[in-house]
């Protein structure tokens, strides 16, 4: 999600690249600003602990959605039993079991947000570091190349058509993050 909104922010940005395309340290030599670009989702799923995350992530989505599941098909069966038995029932007691079946989807509507909200926490708790670590080395290798900005080239709504193959750091990026620490 970080990167996501860093490189939503990289691209905001870009048409004030493009308008002063010079930083004030390229002002003083006359050269122009650089910019890279990454696939972020690459580099994460090459980084050592991805694999075992979304493993984990992965068996934990699969609980939530069988109980999801259950909950969802013992509504469908309440409300098929329902519609089986309609015509016998009073009209109080149709009115009264009509009454249990919106409850029951309101308490299946509200398992599922909070279920959702479980997933998102869980992905972000498994993903947060990994994502800061990618970030913390994405920064050095652009302070390390002189780049005004690095780009994320992974999601949809990236903007860049083509660029030079040279500017890509994603490489990079993950033979450091593979790297033994301390190297």
């Amino acid at each position: 999600m970080t990167y996501v909104v860093r490189g939503l922010l990289a691209l905001a940005v870009l048409p004030l690249l493009v308008a002063l395309p010079r930083t004030a340290a390229a002002q003083q030599t006359g050269a122009p600003a650089k910019v890279a670009f990454v696939n972020m989702q690459r580099i994460l799923s090459e980084t050592p602990g991805y694999a075992q995350a979304e493993s984990t992530f992965t068996k934990e989505m699969a609980s939530y959605r069988s109980e999801f599941q259950q909950l969802q098909a013992k509504l469908d069966s309440a409300s098929s039993a329902f519609e089986s038995q309609a015509t016998l029932l009073s009209p109080a007691a149709r009115q009264s079991k009509r009454a249990e079946l919106t409850q029951q989807q309101q308490q299946l509507e509200s398992r599922g947000t909070e279920l959702q909200q479980k997933i998102a926490e869980r992905n972000q708790e498994l993903l947060e570091p990994l994502q800061t670590r990618a970030v913390a080395v994405i920064e050095k290798l652009r302070l390390a190349g002189g780049y005004a900005m690095v780009f994320d080239v992974s999601s949809q709504s990236n903007s860049i058509i083509t660029a030079d193959r040279s500017l890509d750091l994603s490489d990079k990026a993950i033979a450091e993050l593979k790297a033994p620490p301390g190297k």
